[in-house]
């Protein structure tokens, strides 16, 4: 599995955001957001139907960073305020 972690702080909130790759045999991308050691939310993302395009190791990894990244950004948004 690979993956990324980052900590963000948005307003007086400190967030931990962790994306992997669960890889086979599940296929997709999990990315958790964590505020206070607390699970705010999940978000997955299935990528088999990417995998006919190329294989798996120049697929994946993109797709794990462009979601985390994305993520991420949404938090810095504050579209998580809310949980």
């Amino acid at each position: 599995m690979s993956g990324f972690n980052t900590e963000i702080i948005h307003g007086n909130k400190k967030y931990h955001i962790q994306t992997q790759d669960k890889g086979p045999p599940y296929n997709y991308i999990e990315t958790i957001i964590y505020c206070s050691g607390r699970v705010l939310t999940t978000r997955r993302f299935a990528y088999s139907s990417y995998l006919p395009q190329g294989s798996r190791e120049t697929v994946v990894p993109p797709l794990v960073k462009k979601q985390h990244e994305r993520i991420c950004q949404q938090v810095k948004e504050g579209r998580f305020d809310h949980l």
